[in-house]
């Protein structure tokens, strides 16, 4: 999660004193940066996934299922293999917010050959199996977007208490203990976004109004030693959580991608942008929220909630959609209000940055820095990025662009953020295969998703509502074939200017499809699915590595067209139809521990929540051995080769 720097961190009363000097050095270091590296080109096309688990402790007797905060001794076990072999490990970890949370990436990235798609699922397979042989008896790794009863009384192993009048959150829900205790950098931003604030997170999420669900709903919460400020804040009908805990303890599904130049580092942003909300309505897996059913199905309003660190005056949140494309011949879509900071953009722009992407730094830098380490104050703006990373990793967006290291093979890349962890590893491998080709299907034919921002943000709204897939519309592109050749893109970016006139016609086109629609095609579009396939179709691939994909896009279509229900309406089902289920949107710990205890089964047996049908793939441990020479040697005419997994910011 983020730039983990070591050091002693500072009070946000210091932090604040320094913020002016962080975003001077930031943007200095940017500039820097992209001054040396803009012109790098011919990177190979390398990606990788990022799976967040969640460490689960079931008690059969007691019939319970809690979290398990032993993340940093089981860390220490995973990081072994990274430490005696740190240029040959097939897996990679990394701590996460919360101390019942690992996070996992492929010991190496993936690269241009179709045959690596077969063994995302197999090392998916191992990282589970590596963090099951660090736990101890009874405990299970879930790769679980929200865990039903986060909050709710006694819900960790070892037992944690709340302490509302100290600590970092000062939740009456949360315990700071939950918080991952093996790097500061947790706490200070839990202290330091409520002190910034000048209270606590306000999350507020309508709850499932079922038949005999209170109405108004309204909770008392004084014996949870609340002051006053959880009964003045919480609005009626609505699940209230006080804490950054809520949403950074949740888990997701992420792909970094590293484009060959920074050009197609900002065609990729752009592009993927609009597909954010449509990737997370389809992979929905979070609809419970401290022990009650919500009204919605993902978890994104709920992770943007907890970090708003915004006082009242302020507008423009730290988790949130984007706000504006990359390359200059898109800028017409640009339809919202920018809030920048003018000084940072006229600076970025004399560095020689052109003005679209000194527009979305600019905004990047509107921020305080809400954490800072005293040995990190004072650095070397030729050689550091610090204090650029300080601020572009507190702005937790849908897409992040994000810059080479210095003195680093790492090249310009994108990261897909959006899309909810899924239970099973075929499941996550699906999600993450299909996004990916989807990129060379982008690359390969000039296609074009971009639409005006304000629909993509509408769309993100559209995404969180209950079962999305099957009831709601999204705008999406009418033709999605680019009506400007890579001639006139590669001029554009050339130029920083846009020369396209074709403004005033943009309201025609997009339109609003079914999820049905986008994925699987109409009389009017293509679909998403059937373009992947015509990629395919034009390039060469093995038979299992075809068989794979086949399987994958074959879920990916189901969930789409409503044959295959989404996680979140597999979750919502098991709950309403629990005999223990009340119909009073409360989740009691009997179904918390059945549904857990049925994830975990399920997917042992490589099976779907909705049936007992078993996922199918022939996924393999490693590419062929004609291949993996062919690799070596495309790896060996560029030894730019090491990318993103293990230093992600």
């Amino acid at each position: 999660m983020g730039l983990l720097s070591e050091g002693s961190p500072l009070s946000w009363e210091e932090t604040k004193k320094h913020g002016d000097h962080v975003r001077k050095h930031g943007i200095q270091q940017f500039i820097n940066q992209y001054k040396k590296l803009k012109s790098r080109s011919r990177d190979i096309l390398y990606w990788g996934d990022e799976v967040e688990y969640m460490l689960v402790k079931f008690d059969d007797e007691k019939k319970t299922a809690k979290l398990s905060l032993n993340a940093g001794e089981v860390l220490d076990n995973l990081q072994q293999c990274e430490k005696l072999c740190p240029q040959d490990h097939p897996s990679t970890w990394r701590p996460e917010y919360a101390g019942y949370m690992v996070e996992g990436t492929p010991g190496k990235p993936y690269g241009g050959l179709l045959a690596h798609f077969n063994v995302v699922e197999s090392n998916m397979r191992l990282r589970r199996k590596e963090i099951q042989q660090a736990l101890g008896p009874n405990e299970v790794p879930l790769s679980l977007t929200s865990y039903p009863r986060l909050g709710v009384g006694n819900f960790s192993d070892p037992e944690t208490k709340t302490t509302p009048e100290t600590g970092a959150s000062k939740s009456i829900f949360f315990p700071d203990e939950v918080i991952f205790q093996g790097h500061p950098r947790f706490r200070t931003l839990s202290r330091n976004i409520r002190q910034r604030k000048g209270g606590k997170v306000e999350i507020q999420i309508p709850i499932f109004k079922d038949k005999k669900t209170p109405s108004p709903f309204i909770e008392d919460f004084s014996a949870l030693g609340d002051d006053g400020e959880a009964a003045r804040t919480a609005k009626p009908d609505h699940i209230y959580m006080d804490c950054m805990g809520f949403g950074m303890g949740c888990s997701c599904l992420q792909v970094t991608f590293q484009a060959c130049n920074i050009d197609e580092s900002r065609l990729l942003y752009d592009q993927l942008a609009p597909l954010c909300p449509i990737m997370l309505a389809l992979s929905a897996a979070s609809p419970v929220y401290r022990g009650y059913l919500s009204d919605i199905d993902a978890r994104w309003t709920v992770i943007s909630q907890s970090v708003d660190d915004r006082t009242d005056e302020e507008r423009g949140k730290r988790y949130d959609s984007i706000d504006s494309y990359l390359s200059p011949i898109y800028k017409c879509y640009n339809d919202i209000e920018l809030v920048l900071d003018q000084d940072l953009c006229d600076e970025l722009q004399k560095g020689g940055i052109d003005e679209t992407m000194a527009r979305h730094i600019a905004h990047l830098f509107i921020r305080d820095p809400i954490s800072l380490f005293s040995e990190k104050l004072n650095q070397n703006d030729e050689e550091d990025t610090d204090h650029f990373e300080n601020i572009q990793s507190t702005n937790w967006q849908t897409m992040r662009f994000k810059p080479p290291p210095p003195n680093s093979s790492i090249g310009w890349r994108v990261e897909f953020r959006p899309m909810e962890v899924q239970l099973s590893s075929f499941e996550n491998a699906a999600y993450v295969t299909f996004i990916v080709l989807l990129t060379r299907a982008v690359l390969s034919y000039g296609l074009n998703f971009v639409i005006p921002i304000s629909k993509v943000d509408e769309n993100m709204r559209t995404a969180h509502k209950r079962d999305a897939v099957n009831k709601d519309m999204f705008y999406f592109r009418k033709d999605v074939f680019t009506d400007c050749s890579p001639a006139d893109v590669a001029k554009c970016m050339a130029s920083g200017k846009c020369e396209r006139i074709k403004c005033s016609n943009i309201q025609d086109e997009y339109t609003q499809m079914t999820m049905n629609e986008i994925f699987n095609g109409s009389d009017d579009f293509p679909g998403l699915i059937p373009l992947v396939k015509q990629y395919l179709n034009s390039v060469d691939i093995d038979i299992d590595t075809s068989c794979t994909i086949q399987n994958y896009l074959k879920l990916i279509s189901k969930r789409a067209s409503g044959a295959e229900p989404t996680i979140a309406k597999c979750i919502r089902n098991f709950v309403t139809n629990h005999p223990d289920y009340k119909q009073d949107s409360v989740v009691s710990e009997e179904i918390n521990y059945d549904l857990l205890k049925l994830i975990h089964e399920k997917t042992d047996n490589c099976e779907t929540l909705s049936t007992d049908t078993k996922f199918s793939s022939k996924t393999k441990d490693d590419i062929p051995t004609a291949l993996s020479k062919a690799e070596k040697f495309l790896a060996q005419k560029n030894p730019q080769k090491n990318m993103m997994n293990g230093h992600k910011s």
